[in-house]
């Protein structure tokens, strides 16, 4: 997901935080309803910081660059020489692609390569 599209995210649910807590506040018959307006607000400012691209690392992600075949690793970049190949393989259900696992058996990090 884009920064700016993340950012839209999550002022939107500051807006629900605010708004549900102002109703909240304000006590009455509306309390009720600014809870619920919280608790949506809540997840909107949230869920962008736990959704990541499938199958990328962490330094990728960082990094903004750009997907890889099947949401993996980019094929311009060269993966680090620490990582091996498995005989982990799998299809990526959303694009059909057949994905290699690579992992560093030091540190058990794993990377994701779409196979030609």
């Amino acid at each position: 997901m884009a920064p700016i599209v993340r950012g839209g995210i999550v002022l939107v649910g500051l807006l629900q935080l605010a708004g549900g807590l102002a109703l909240v506040v304000g006590g009455g018959t509306d309390a009720a309803g600014g809870l619920w307006l919280m608790a949506v607000g809540g997840f909107f400012v949230i869920v962008p910081f736990l959704e990541r691209a499938r199958y990328r690392s962490e330094a990728t992600e960082r990094g903004l660059s750009p997907v890889g075949p099947g949401g993996g690793e980019t094929t311009d970049a060269p993966i680090e020489p620490r990582f091996r190949p498995t005989t982990e393989v799998f299809e990526d259900p959303t694009s059909g692609r057949r994905m290699r696992v690579l992992v560093d058996p030091r540190t058990g990090e794993r990377r994701y390569v779409a196979e030609a």
